[in-house]
């Protein structure tokens, strides 16, 4: 049956082809559009046509971003849409499912555009789904995982096929986006990927398992990251709640998220100290809940942080077995009273006014408690709503929220914060039916949305996103925001202000300078004089009756909003702020989006050298004809005595590893921080171990805040590892040596090793199968040729490394010979080891800590070359080698028998 128009006489698909290759290859491409146009029109069957063409089209062509068949696909599927004449259902049904099979064996190109106009004008969705199953198996077969699974989503055949053989190999390939779509839209499927998921976050879980199922596909090379326990239990927990799907699917990765959180609270309460025991016990009693084995950890965690005695006590409340009992509860048990009462209730014995110590430190609120007015039905509520919701007045906002940790779903709203003039009004979200309440919804929209009532916040996009968590409503019917000034843009103009402004600007400006405060408690602090006090931020808000001092923290959050606002308005210039704050809000919301990297980077250089770099006291503040720019470490301070490399100990955040890795070369002390760690692992390392933190960009003011004086040292990210740590060297003013390169193992940073004879190392290979009898037998020739050439009574024992000074030697014999491990449990990194090494390295050196083999190369050369400007070299360094090899020789005395 022919479709074609009158014009039609019968052109060979071929030769259509080779004439748009032909204008392909010229890139003329508006020749093509209309020489493919009326080529389509000549063709006696145009949708068999059009498989000739595609089939017989040649592949990618060098420097085009995609091929000729996708083009002549677009450019038929636009004639097609022109003739609706031209159907696979009026075509003979044999003939129809031929064509289709036909096309369907093209859907191997991932391009959208391609595989959904293919599918649209053959009808591939009608296919039979067996037989649209096979060919996303025997894409699959050929390890085409993106493109089987991108194919079964667009042909819709997800429910005929293995979930865990479609998205196994796409997590493992750092694609879980990709299996994610592949499951949205079929329930059994989501809970399957989510079930997959948590079983991943099981403490003994072993991913060899599942690579024993695809021996043949590729890792990616964020592979390790991403079945680390704490990125799966992210992603499992996000799923679940993306989903909608029973917590009952996800035991481990809600066990995994608990046990992190309490390890965090431990943290906060016994190491940075910044919570209260009244909030401490709430929030760990909502984490352990009441599963068995977080209680049990509980008390493991009580007893190395503060004792068996209040171990005991929690040990009481859960009721812990015996035989689960740290050593020594059980005893302190049977001192007890047999309930002991852990939490003592005394916010409601406070005063509220608070201690004199406390109103000279903090910001304190001028109002009496019977201002502070709690809303908690409908009818206060509408006694209450012309008092805020009057003409031209002003109303600080501010929310609570009990904090969750991430271990259940989004939180939600427990008390809004509403201040006007001389009053507090608290609405009680934890009510019940006051919450969901018609009335409450209606004051909630009608409150954002009156213009001529300013509403004052900071931040105020968190406050909403939980708004939307409390009230769904909002999701469909979104708030209309009139009337809002966020005071975090006001704030964010005052510090750039400030960057840029001489030390003899105004001293509102000033103050909070090198604070450890931020966000709206330095906004408070600079333009009030004091900072809040946020000792109850982490509070639980959903517990009733609310303690005094949260009263308090509550009132002064939302308080603070009129009387920073009231004292900006009076004095804007001397703030650098316009005369019309409310210019500023949305104005610089958008600039600093627009321009957030550039700017950000050009403040952090402007004010490093002014401000971050006095994080260390030694170095003083640039001065006026330093380098514009200048990081710490330029020059050394005079009064800084020289330091060897193993004197400074640091730490660095993830994003220096770079800088770690070459400081831990020169021999320094370095802990470095995973990509998976929050940067608070950086300040508890600080705090446990003594060590200097090294960071960049923002973590900066908070880990400063967290560690000691001059404990804290900011770089600039931009610039290279290598300049970084000569940086570092000099500010420091280290003087490493060229035998302290290599003296820290460069995989753990131990300085421990032990040295292994060529002979010994041949004999642990041989044991354990790295050698072959042709490389045995490659080395005894090699061996023999050298015997030859020398006098036996003239071999000298192989010399130990230039920095054998500065590390310590283990003797060989204290490796286990037939494990070939060291006492700390690390085995002896054998593979790494190529044969062809042993017929020409006398001596390896092993670190006991990681089992890394070490061997003397081109290395060191290198190291030399690159930081020779640092590097103290002196004509002794020849004969303190020598010594070294003379003093630690006998370390490495002993053998595997």
């Amino acid at each position: 049956m022919n479709h074609t128009t009158p014009l039609a006489v019968g052109l060979d698909p071929a030769v259509l082809r080779d004439q748009l290759f032909e204008l392909w290859s010229w890139k003329d491409l508006q020749t093509l559009h209309l020489a493919s146009h009326q080529g389509f029109s000549k063709l006696s069957e145009p949708l068999e046509g059009l498989l000739t063409i595609l089939e017989g089209c040649p592949g990618k062509q060098k420097g085009r971003s995609h091929t000729l068949s996708q083009h002549i696909l677009m450019e038929y599927h636009r004639w097609w849409k022109e003739h609706p004449q031209v159907t696979l259902s009026l075509l003979p049904e044999k003939k129809a499912v031929e064509l289709q099979h036909r096309a369907l064996n093209l859907l191997t190109d991932t391009q959208s555009n391609f595989t959904e106009s293919l599918i649209e004008i053959y009808q591939l969705s009608s296919l039979d789904p067996d037989i649209r199953r096979l060919h996303i198996l025997k894409l699959h077969s050929l390890r085409l995982y993106k493109e089987a699974v991108v194919l079964s989503i667009k042909l819709n055949i997800q429910k005929e096929l293995n979930m865990e053989e479609m998205c196994i190999p796409l997590i493992l390939q750092n694609k879980l986006s990709l299996a994610e779509s592949f499951v949205t839209g079929h329930n059994h499927l989501e809970q399957q990927l989510v079930t997959l998921l948590d079983s991943w976050c099981h403490p003994y879980f072993s991913v060899e398992e599942i690579s024993k199922r695809f021996p043949s596909f590729s890792r990616s090379k964020d592979f390790n990251s991403q079945i680390q326990p704490k990125a799966l239990t992210k992603h499992a927990l996000r799923l679940m709640e993306k989903f909608n799907i029973n917590q009952e699917l996800c035991p481990n990765a809600l066990y995994k998220r608990r046990l992190d959180s309490l390890r965090y609270l431990m943290y906060k309460r016994y190491v940075e100290k910044s919570m209260t025991e009244e909030n401490w016990s709430d929030h760990v009693q909502y984490v352990v809940s009441d599963d068995t084995e977080l209680q049990i950890h509980l008390v493991e965690m009580l007893v190395k942080y503060c004792g068996v005695q209040t171990a005991a006590q929690w040990s009481l409340r859960y009721k812990i077995p015996r035989n689960r009992l740290p050593w020594g509860v059980w005893e302190s048990q049977q001192s007890l009273p047999p309930d002991p009462q852990l939490l003592t209730d005394s916010g409601q014995t406070e005063e509220w006014m608070p201690s004199q110590p406390h109103c000279q430190k903090f910001y304190q609120v001028p109002l009496t408690k019977d201002k502070v007015h709690f809303v908690d039905t409908p009818e206060a509520l509408q006694r209450y709503r012309n008092i805020i919701l009057k003409q031209g007045g002003v109303v600080g906002i501010d929310m609570e929220w009990q904090p969750t940790f991430g271990c259940t779903s989004a939180q939600q709203v427990a008390l809004i914060q509403l201040a006007v003039f001389g009053q507090v009004f608290f609405l009680d979200l934890s009510v019940n039916g006051f919450c969901q309440d018609p009335d409450t919804i209606r004051f909630i929209q009608t409150l954002f949305s009156e213009r001529n009532v300013l509403k004052l916040g900071y931040g105020m996009t968190g406050d909403l996103k939980y708004l939307l968590s409390t009230w769904h409503q909002f999701l469909e019917e979104p708030l209309k925001m009139e009337g809002v000034l966020d005071l975090f843009s006001i704030h964010q103009k005052i510090q750039r202000g400030k960057v840029n402004r001489s030390q003899n600007g105004p001293k509102e400006v000033l103050v909070g300078e090198n604070s450890a405060e931020k966000g709206l408690s330095l906004l408070v602090h600079q333009v009030l004089g004091k900072p809040l006090d946020k000792t109850e931020q982490m509070s639980n808000w959903k517990k009733r009756p609310l303690r005094i001092s949260q009263i308090r923290y509550a009132v002064a959050d939302a308080y603070c909003l009129l009387d920073v606002y009231a004292v900006l308005s009076r004095n804007p210039a001397d703030f650098g702020l316009p005369a019309d704050l409310r210019s500023i809000s949305s104005s610089q919301s958008e600039s600093s989006r627009d321009k957030k990297n550039k700017k950000q980077t050009k403040k952090a250089k402007q004010a490093l050298g002014k401000e971050e770099c006095q994080g260390d006291q030694r170095v003083s503040p640039p001065h006026s004809d330093t380098k514009k720019g200048l990081l710490c470490g330029e020059k050394p301070s005079e009064d800084v005595p020289p330091l060897h490399p193993q004197q400074l100990r640091v730490v660095c955040d993830n994003m220096l590893q770079g800088l770690g890795r070459y400081l831990r070369c020169l021999g320094v002390d370095v802990v470095m921080l995973e990509n998976t760690d929050n940067h608070r692992v950086a300040a508890k390392l600080a705090q446990a171990e003594g060590r200097v933190i090294l960071t960049c960009g923002q973590p900066y003011q908070s880990l400063r805040s967290q560690v000691g004086e001059g404990r804290c040292l900011s770089l600039d990210c931009s610039e290279k590892a290598r300049d970084q740590a000569v940086r570092v060297l000099r500010h420091f003013n280290v003087q490493p040596t060229p035998s302290d390169i290599f003296s820290r193992c460069q995989a753990c940073n131990s300085d421990q090793y032990v040295a292994v004879p060529r002979e010994d190392m041949i004999r642990m290979l041989k044991q354990k199968g790295f050698l072959q009898d042709q490389d045995i037998a490659n080395h005894n020739q090699q061996r023999s040729h050298q015997l030859e050439e020398e006098k036996l009574g003239d071999i000298l024992t192989p010399e130990l490394p230039r920095y054998a000074l500065q590390c310590r030697w283990a003797p060989l014999s204290g490796l286990d010979p037939d494990t070939l491990t060291f006492p700390g449990g690390a085995p002896i990194q054998l593979h790494a080891v190529p044969p062809a090494l042993l017929q020409r390295i006398p001596l390896f050196y092993v670190c006991t800590r990681c089992g890394k083999v070490f061997w003397e190369g081109s290395h060191f050369g290198r190291v030399l070359s690159i930081f020779q400007e640092v590097l103290h070299i002196t004509h002794k360094d020849s004969e303190v080698a020598a010594a070294a090899t003379k003093s630690a020789q006998v370390s490495t005395q002993g053998s595997l028998h």
